[in-house]
């Protein structure tokens, strides 16, 4: 892969965080920008971890509900490692402290499951600006 370029432009990186494979799947298929690209995908806080020190993601989307370590611990730990990073927390969720709580830690976004890809495409959209 190396730095291949998109219209003369670097992509923007992404990793995806669930513990859902469907969930994972579908958030992949779902995202249409060709400036993203996909560096990894995983199903646990401890997993996006270890990722995002080899792939060095720009983007990540990020379910709070997983085992090993949660959401709101991993956010705060990526963004310790590169203060830069957008993170668009997915999770079903609804419950206002919580999104309150992951953007206290450095969340740029929530979206809440069930999602429309089109919900999906804007709340990235959103995220890249």
């Amino acid at each position: 892969m190396g730095n291949a370029t998109v219209n003369g432009k670097r992509p923007f990186k992404l990793l995806i965080v669930d513990d859902s494979n469907i969930m994972r799947r579908r958030i992949e298929r779902s995202q249409q920008f060709e400036e993203l690209q996909l560096v990894g995908t995983a199903g646990n806080g401890f997993e996006a971890l270890e990722l995002f020190k080899k792939t060095d993601p720009d983007v990540v989307t990020m379910d709070l509900t997983m085992p090993r370590m949660d959401g709101i611990e991993c956010i705060s730990k990526l963004v310790a490692l590169k203060p830069a990073v957008r993170i668009l927390v997915i999770s079903a969720l609804a419950d206002k402290a919580t999104a309150v709580e992951a953007m206290e830690k450095g969340a740029n976004g929530f979206l809440n499951k069930p999602f429309t890809d089109r919900q999906l495409n804007e709340a990235i959209a959103e995220l890249m600006r």
